[in-house]
């Protein structure tokens, strides 16, 4: 059962295999601002604007000092590809048994064409320095989000 995350709750941890065969850990970013941003598949028309909006975004987010990570089930090999194509410099997580989505609570059922399906529910979350949960902007809608996002890790001390 997933935790109910809310503004304030400590972010669960999480060890994930990422790109280039990288490893991400949320509690190697204590003491930086964290952007995960959970969207549903590499290279569909969405989700590479919403990973390449980030990407143009990243000084910002650098200089805020703001780490972004996107999480997907999707496999290191599909991210490697994704990034390589797009020229994404954002780091990407696989989370291919979906553990760290359900205990974010975006692995979620979902229904297209009357068929209903498990399925990632495009969801950003913004972590304090101290590794609680800002804020979490819920059924993500990709236009003009990643400055949404931007503007509150600015914010956020």
């Amino acid at each position: 059962m997933p935790m109910s995350l809310t503004p304030g709750s400590r972010a669960p941890d999480f060890t994930l295999p990422a790109d280039g065969n990288s490893t991400v850990r949320l509690s190697d970013h204590m003491g930086r601002k964290v952007v995960l941003f959970f969207y549903p598949r590499d290279d569909t028309s969405g989700c590479t604007r919403e990973a390449k909006d980030f990407t143009e975004l990243k000084p910002q987010f650098d200089t805020a000092e703001a780490d972004i990570i996107g999480i997907s089930a999707d496999p290191i090999s599909s991210h490697d590809k994704f990034k390589a194509k797009h020229q994404l410099e954002v780091a990407l997580a696989s989370d291919t048994d979906q553990s760290v989505l359900k205990n974010y609570g975006v692995w979620v059922e979902k229904s297209m064409y009357g068929r209903t399906y498990m399925g990632i529910e495009r969801t950003t979350i913004l972590i304090d320095r101290s590794g609680r949960i800002s804020q979490i902007w819920r059924k993500v809608k990709v236009a003009g989000h990643a400055q949404q996002v931007l503007s509150s890790a600015q914010e956020l001390d």
